[in-house]
């Protein structure tokens, strides 16, 4: 939602700050935040203040004793994609026929100003427009030709880069290679620079036909006539005339340079220098384009920090009821914060299609706050060693292989009904009755429906599990807890296929707000249901006639009854919430609970018609809070969630919280909408 002027003005003033900080320390001193903090306060800027005159520059090289000079060349910021379906739009916008790619380096920019084929400049990239003139260091420094053998006037610029072996033998001192290099291409001393190298990208100019033409004024580089066909020409003008110049390779088709950015990031790590991505730009040049603030037609598809390369060492078949999904053993990888090792192969069709075996190395990602997941093949190497499919069930029953999904057809399947009985107690969240109790239990035969548990004595399970008679007592307790339950989670704890409480919510939503009429509802009716498609209208109605004879006997116990049907009105009915983050005075089971006791509907993700995301981390960057900003969801801490009207008063008293109520037509959170962050 929309910031209040003043809270908005507030925090331009303090982001504004906050940049203008972070960008001494990175070009003179020694970064505290990492490139992507940075990100999100250059971008949360610029979503509050757009025309913002902070955005027109990028850095702000003010090293003391450094003349000033204006660029030929605009040093601005590059758009940037961090993920392959970013970068996949932009190339669809853009329509380069053939993607000229090249290593994004991580080091600090330079350009270099020739005058009739002589270094007259060279120039950090200060704001974007002028720059400190640390000529008498660069000519110290490898890949810089003094003199040209050409009378060319113009620009060319490039990256100060230090060398893995350089760090490590002279400089390890320095936390990475890049603080080093912006250190030493700026002391006054000079001392360092020979350790430097400069590797080139781009250039603009003319090459003169008179010693006149050689004395153009400085900062009108759209006056220039552009002396090269294409990007091509242009590097291979740059190496002939003595330049380090970047790898750069061609590729046809936005998927050739997702493969090779892949590849690269399984690579990186061996090269001698530094990179954090790929720079991608059409072959043509375009004048226009390059003396923008912000190239619209070149991106920065970035490297990741929730995204790594590693090796398949094993697949494990996980069996959830009827279905076996494959789980990747990896080999350990920090992705976004943590160590990663296993990761989810979703089906049969995903291991056949990218063909991974054990041995392959792929990219495995794990964006916001999703399970880590194989999303390409980088390579199989020739020791790979294929993958077996599971055939057959352990109740004897040849599993079905439908490419998206591997199951068991057999209905009687006992591993069926043990899922059944741990969705049933998850639901209604029974704790300390753990699986292997339950396991053994319907093994033996003495439970095998949800009915049983309710059946179940004291003294019977103290003598069968040999546990003492005081867990067994808080297992049945616990168990017995629960006496009343809403009809969405009675149909999503009997694990129908296909079908949890998010699905009966919306069918109840629709009127189907009994047992009866669920039961008497054809595939037809329940299809026209809001929400409901018709596979999970089949899957309903079939489930519910074959599970019946189970509903109604375990209603016939009397330990569980299904609430009546709430009135249209009441308490947060037609409100939805999404959780995220821990909640410290309840359980965020039991305030999921509470929401539907109050009739309002519970989602796992963050979408445009939610009403309520809960947190008690409203500034954190996870990906529910970005995107509950971007559409405009309020945002309630715990006590804000508490004091909703016809919550608290429903579930009774609550231990109270530090934190003041906030009203609950207000977000509890002055941040603004987020857009993914661009390079700075």
């Amino acid at each position: 939602m929309a910031l209040m002027d003043a809270e908005r003005s507030e925090r331009i003033a303090e982001l504004e700050a906050l940049i203008k900080r972070h960008q001494h320390l990175y070009y003179n001193a020694q970064p505290e935040i990492s490139d992507d903090d940075f990100d999100a306060l250059w971008n949360e800027l610029e979503d509050l203040d757009p025309e913002n005159a902070l955005l027109a520059g990028i850095g702000i090289d003010a090293a003391d004793g450094w003349p000033k000079a204006r660029h030929i060349m605009p040093m601005g910021s590059q758009a940037k994609a961090t993920d392959p379906e970013a970068f996949t739009a932009w190339a669809e916008k853009v329509g380069h026929e053939v993607f000229l790619v090249q290593y994004k380096l991580d080091g600090a920019s330079i350009e270099l100003q020739y005058r009739a084929g002589r270094l007259s400049k060279a120039l950090t990239r200060g704001d974007g427009t002028v720059g400190d003139d640390i000529t008498p260091n660069a000519v110290k420094m490898r890949g810089v030709p003094a003199l040209l053998p050409v009378a060319y006037t113009g620009a060319v610029r490039g990256e100060v880069l230090m060398s893995h072996a350089v760090h490590a033998s002279r400089h390890s001192e320095k936390a990475n290679c890049r603080n080093a290099a912006n250190g030493l291409m700026k002391r006054k001393d000079g001392v360092g620079a020979q350790d430097l190298d400069v590797i080139c990208y781009d250039a603009v100019g003319a090459v003169p036909a008179t010693a006149a033409e050689g004395n153009l004024p400085e900062g009108r580089s759209g006056e220039m006539r552009q002396p090269f066909a294409d990007e091509a020409e242009k590097l291979e003008w740059l190496r002939e005339n003595g330049f380090q110049t970047v790898e750069t390779v061609l590729l046809h088709g936005a998927e050739e340079v997702i493969e090779y950015r892949a590849g690269m990031m399984d690579r990186r790590d061996a090269l001698p220098f530094d990179i954090d991505g790929l720079v991608v730009k059409g072959l043509a040049i375009d004048t226009e384009d390059m003396a923008r603030s912000r190239p619209e037609l070149q991106i920065a598809f970035k490297f990741s920090p929730e995204e790594a390369v590693t090796t398949i060492l094993a697949v494990e078949w996980s069996e959830s009821g009827a279905n076996f999904t494959p789980i990747g053993v990896m080999d350990p990888v920090r992705l976004a914060g943590t160590t990663v090792q296993r990761a989810n192969l979703c089906n049969p069709d995903m291991l056949r299609t990218l063909d991974l075996r054990v041995g392959s190395r792929v990219v495995i990602t794990k964006r916001g706050e999703i399970i880590p997941k194989i999303e390409s093949l980088v390579s199989n190497p020739e020791a790979s060693e294929p993958l077996t499919i599971p055939s057959v069930c352990s109740c004897g029953s040849t599993l079905v292989d439908e490419g998206s999904r591997l199951y068991c057809p057999n209905p009687a399947c006992p591993k069926k009904a043990l899922h059944r009985l741990e969705k049933w107690l998850s639901v209604v969240d029974v704790r300390d009755f753990g699986s292997v109790i339950l396991g053994k239990l319907q093994a033996s035969g003495r439970v095998r429906r949800i009915a049983d548990l309710y059946t179940l004595e004291e003294t019977e399970l103290s003598r069968y599990e040999r546990m003492g008679g005081t867990l067994a007592r808080k297992i049945l307790r616990n168990l017995r807890a629960r006496t009343e339950i809403g009809l969405p989670e009675f149909i999503g704890g009997f694990d129908i296929e296909g079908v949890g409480v998010l699905s009966a919510e919306k069918l109840v939503a629709a009127g189907f707000d009994t047992l009866e009429k669920l039961f008497a509802a054809t595939i037809d009716e329940l299809d026209r249901a809001e929400g409901v498609a018709e596979i999970t209208a089949r899957a309903v109605a079939e489930g519910l006639a074959a599970l019946r004879p189970e509903m109604e006997a375990l209603l016939s116990t009397g330990a569980i009854r299904i609430k009546p049907p709430l009135p249209a009105a009441f308490g947060l009915a037609g409100k939805s919430f999404c959780f995220t983050g821990e909640l410290t005075s309840l359980k965020r089971s039991e305030a999921e609970r509470r929401v539907r006791d109050s009739g309002g509907t519970v989602k796992s993700s963050v979408t445009r018609d939610l009403d309520y995301l809960v947190t008690n981390d409203p500034g954190s960057g996870s990906d529910k809070n970005r995107k509950a900003k971007a559409y405009g969801v309020t945002i309630l801490d715990e006590a804000a969630f508490l004091a909703l009207p016809g919550l608290a008063a429903l579930s009774g008293p609550t231990p109270a919280t530090p934190a003041t109520p906030a009203p609950p037509s207000l977000p509890a959170t002055s941040a603004p909408p987020v857009r993914e962050p661009a390079d700075a």
